[in-house]
């Protein structure tokens, strides 16, 4: 249970930090929450967790397609300015990508 909430505390200060630095610097905020900080804590701990090499290259190849696919969730936001969308336009049709970017995830992940 402290390991848990361990991660839960270590990854909300990751998140709050960028999400304060990107009023200060966003480029900078972007390229710390583009890293995969994350990902190499995660996969230190799934191995930690469950000792099983197996299963952690699973999840590891699994992030690994996962990545390029979440893109899509950026994808309206690039062209917002010339589509003329408010945020929530932007935000809701990159949620929508991003669903249609699970079920591409799922279909390549079968062949892993």
């Amino acid at each position: 249970m402290i390991l848990f909430i361990a991660k839960v505390v270590g990854a909300a200060l990751i998140i709050a930090f960028a999400s304060w630095l990107s009023g200060q610097n966003p480029k900078l905020a972007g390229f710390i929450i583009a890293f995969p900080l994350l990902s190499l804590i995660a996969i230190v701990f799934s191995y930690y967790e469950h000792n099983d090499i197996e299963k952690t290259i699973l999840f590891t190849k699994s992030i690994l397609v996962a990545v390029p696919v979440s893109y899509l969730f950026f994808l309206p936001f690039f062209f917002a300015k010339s589509l003329n969308m408010n945020f929530f336009m932007i935000y809701g049709a990159g949620l929508g990508l991003l669903v249609i970017g699970f079920f591409i995830h799922k279909y390549i992940a079968n062949f892993l």
